[in-house]
């Protein structure tokens, strides 16, 4: 069994989210949750909302017990690319462009 949760159009570039990701995966819920609230990133204010809402799809959908819980699977994919323009010299633009994140989190039951 399985509890997942999902944080679409994340105003995070994805290279930034991945490096967060990666101090909690395979780490138990209650852990990774520590590691996020220590961690001084903007992507880990958003993930600790995420893990929250994933042991809670745990717990409430799945009856799942949330002292067991580790994060299974926890990645990132790239989301819609807003594109803007930066005024430069002679009259030229230059194209910004900015990023959105799909982050997508598995908690599982340890056996």
């Amino acid at each position: 069994m399985e509890a997942k949760a999902y944080l679409r159009h994340l105003r995070i570039a994805p290279r930034k989210v991945q490096i967060v990701l990666d101090l909690i995966r395979n780490q138990p819920a209650a852990k990774a949750m520590a590691i996020l609230k220590a961690t001084p990133k903007a992507a880990s204010e958003p993930l600790q909302k995420l893990l929250k809402s994933a042991m809670a799809n745990a717990e409430n959908n799945h009856n799942m017990d949330k002292d067991n819980l580790y994060v299974a699977e926890c990645f990132v994919c790239p989301g819609p690319i807003m594109k803007r323009i930066r005024p430069r010299a002679q009259g030229r633009a230059f194209r910004v462009l900015k990023r959105t994140s799909h982050v997508t989190m598995v908690l599982k039951e340890k056996e």
